[in-house]
């Protein structure tokens, strides 16, 4: 490896700037970096000085030019080395977004208890990082933007944040090639949660294709005789998958199909003979085996095939209610009239009104007395809106031991409670679920929320049984959140199977802390369509009155 000056002034920067964040010695962070700024702007190479003349440099002390020897000699700094095992790699990641400089960083670790930057921009999401000093909402969505266009560049990509780019994409090609046929096909058609490339099968040809992209700075990645992969400034690889009319719908078919789901596929009889059939559908390949036809989300398991749920999954359309939501009253942007209005307006009966409990003080959560005030305005606005109407609820966060946040007689208030965990979500599996199981215990609890806390492409989320939460919840009778946040999506759809299996209720639930995240109920649905969520199951589709019932026959159950 070449040391040259530039090496070792990041190394002196990146010292200097993660003491900062330790909140370390002032004074030694700041000679380091006035170290680096020196060495960066040496007109000869420290290599080529001899290690007795390194101190005598204007801009380097004794104790610099130590430290240069070090690099030179071992290709490394200890003291870089010691403090950067003591800080989370996402904090340090943290330094790579404009506006967030080593003292903003500290705040978001040390006092909102943040480490990696899905964390973060989750909590820009939930308008969090505003009740913290230096931080206002312009700062916010400084901060939001300048992640957002990070990860854009990291190569991975939530559904519900690549979907528009895919789907102008798709509106560009039909406009500049009105003759040939483009559809949608791979993870991106088959509603995956995370998307590495968008896809594509179409009957434009590789001779179209390649010079309009070329012509519109995308460069081409990838040419073969049936694919063509191109990248342009977004970073996001094209496929396309290039195919005749005749085969058109069989390439369609076959690229929006998991290896599982295909290798069932072709041991299906009479599939391999049908395979050169110039099909005019996606229906008639299944017609040709006397199939129900299946769709693009559900082809991922060989199980599938045996099942007919395909007719019956639920659809964004279903959703009668908003459950999960937060105001103004803890850590939302909007009024409870806000938005109980923007419900009404989107045709929904109810909202369930769910701010945070008293021990997220990060997110103003509620106390006792807070609790009766919202409770008065819930009451005038339902008598203000009626037939509309407001439930009482909160997210009530789970605690070490896993029990509740209030006492069973401010439970009894509400009409329904979330629990969820919000803190310490660093635990073993064992941990994890005696936290879980013991709130699920507790009648009081009619929701789980985001059973595993996870944040996709940035946080795991704590490790779960989840055959056993789910039998926890259909001995306790406590529904389990499909929180629709795109970069939550918690539960995953790979348990929601099971957990109907087992006469478990769902709820697909956007987690909104605005008016504008009532729109994350469709990617709630979406993937709770991958996992073959029916309406019946779902709670956020009762009507206003089957979910009164529900709830009335809840309590009665439990002597509430």
């Amino acid at each position: 490896m070449t040391i040259d000056n530039y090496f070792i002034a990041d190394q002196f920067s990146l010292l200097s700037k993660i003491m900062d964040i330790h909140g370390e010695n002032s004074f030694k962070s700041k000679s380091y970096s006035s170290a680096a700024f020196t060495i960066e702007k040496l007109p000869q190479q420290l290599a080529d000085v001899p290690a007795d003349k390194l101190s005598s440099i204007k801009g380097i002390g004794d104790s610099a030019a130590k430290k240069i020897i070090e690099i030179l000699q071992t290709g490394s700094l200890a003291a870089l080395q010691e403090i950067v095992g003591k800080t989370p790699p996402g904090v340090i990641e943290m330094l790579n977004i404009k506006g967030l400089g080593p003292k903003k960083i500290s705040t978001v670790w040390k006092e909102m208890g943040v480490e990696t930057l899905g964390e973060l921009l989750y909590a820009c999401n939930e308008n969090r990082l505003t009740l913290y000093k230096g931080f206002g909402e312009k700062t916010q969505k400084n901060v939001q933007d300048a992640i957002e266009f990070y990860f854009r560049n990291q190569g991975s990509h939530l559904f519900g944040e690549i979907e528009a780019y895919a789907l102008s994409i798709q509106q560009t090609l039909t406009k500049q090639f009105p003759d040939e046929q483009f559809a949608h096909t791979g993870s991106f058609r088959r509603q995956l949660e995370i998307i590495d490339e968008l896809a594509w099968v179409t009957t434009a040809s590789h001779s179209a294709l390649q010079p309009f992209f070329e012509a519109n700075n995308f460069s081409t990645s990838e040419s073969t005789d049936n694919t063509l992969i191109v990248k342009g400034a977004e970073n996001v690889p094209l496929k396309f998958y290039l195919a005749e009319s005749e085969n058109f719908y069989s390439t369609l078919f076959s690229t929006s199909s998991s290896e599982e789901f295909s290798q069932a596929w072709q041991a299906i009889p009479g599939v391999l003979e049908n395979a050169t059939y110039p099909f005019e559908s996606e229906e008639a390949i299944f017609e040709g085996v006397d199939l129900p036809f299946i769709e693009p989300a559900l082809r991922e398991s060989a199980a599938i095939l045996q099942s007919t749920v395909s007719a019956e999954l639920i659809q964004p359309g279903d959703i009668k209610g908003i459950i999960h939501s937060h105001s103004k009253w803890s850590d939302g942007s909007n009024s409870l009239e806000e938005m109980a209005k923007a419900c009404i307006a989107l045709g929904h009966e109810y909202l369930v009104i769910s701010d945070h409990s008293k021990s997220a003080f990060y997110a103003n959560g509620l106390n006792e007395e807070r609790i009766r005030e919202q409770h008065r305005e819930i009451d005038e606005l339902n008598a203000k809106l009626a037939p509309f109407k407001i439930f009482k609820s909160i997210e009530c966060d789970i605690l070490n031991d896993g029990s509740l946040d209030y006492t069973d007689d401010v439970l009894a208030t509400f009409d329904l409670v979330i629990a969820s965990v919000h803190s310490n979500l660093k635990m073993t599996e064992e941990k994890a679920m005696m936290r879980l199981l013991n709130a699920i215990k507790n009648p009081y609890t009619t929701i789980l929320g985001h059973m595993t806390g996870r944040l996709l492409l940035s946080r795991p989320g704590y490790p779960v049984d989840h055959q056993q939460i789910i039998d926890a919840c259909a001995a306790h009778q406590v529904v389990i959140e499909i929180n629709a946040h795109p970069r939550r999506l918690d539960i995953d759809w790979r348990y929601i199977d099971a957990a109907m299996k087992a006469n478990v209720l769902l709820s697909v639930d956007p987690d909104a802390h605005t008016i504008e995240g009532y729109a994350d109920c469709r990617y709630g649905v979406l993937a709770a369509q991958k996992g073959g969520l029916i309406k019946a199951m779902n709670l956020s589709s009762f009507s206003r009155a089957e979910l009164e019932q529900y709830l009335a026959d809840r309590r009665k159950k439990f002597n509430l």
